[in-house]
């Protein structure tokens, strides 16, 4: 049986807490100062949980929340990344391999462009791919819904995965 590439999608939402002075986000792993923080169990990085999520998937492993439940207590605060290298070994075990991601967060603030590269240079490295297997956009909602209000922030991921090339070994 031929083994084939795998596409998986993924989408992740959290709500802005109140303003506060120091505030921030932490996007693709980037802490990016914001006058709100999210809301969240772990460290509310709507752009990874977006990625886990498509990574998940790909393989039909179920999603995030199956692997990493918010009512467990060893999730709360926890940086994403930490999710995300575990996503990556759980494809990696079963022969896979990300090909490439495209992630799109969605927000009016904060700017995300001054950033775009760290985040990409960041979950490269916790993907194990080349950054340019990594695309990370950003968009408003144009003013319309509660992320176009302010009151939140989302992502969305795709993510491709293909069979691990198969080593031969020659005696």
């Amino acid at each position: 049986m031929m083994v084939r590439p795998r596409i998986g999608f993924g989408f992740d939402i959290h709500r802005f807490g109140d303003a506060c002075s120091g505030a921030a986000v932490v996007l693709g792993g980037v802490r990016i100062s914001h006058t709100r923080p999210v809301l969240a169990h772990s460290d509310g990085d709507v752009l990874v949980h977006a990625l886990c999520d498509a990574l998940l998937g790909s393989l039909a492993l179920g999603d995030i929340g199956h692997h990493f439940p918010p009512s467990d207590e060893r999730w709360r605060g926890v940086d994403s990344r930490e999710l995300l290298r575990q996503c990556v070994q759980l494809i990696s075990e079963r022969g896979f391999e990300l090909g490439n991601a495209d992630v799109t967060v969605v927000c009016e603030k904060p700017k995300l462009l001054p950033h775009v590269d760290a985040m990409r240079a960041l979950l490269a490295s916790d993907c194990k791919v080349a950054i340019d297997a990594i695309s990370i956009k950003a968009t408003t909602n144009e003013k319309l819904d509660e992320i176009g209000r302010g009151e939140g922030i989302a992502a969305h991921a795709v993510a491709m995965v293909f069979p691990r090339p198969l080593v031969s070994v020659k005696n």
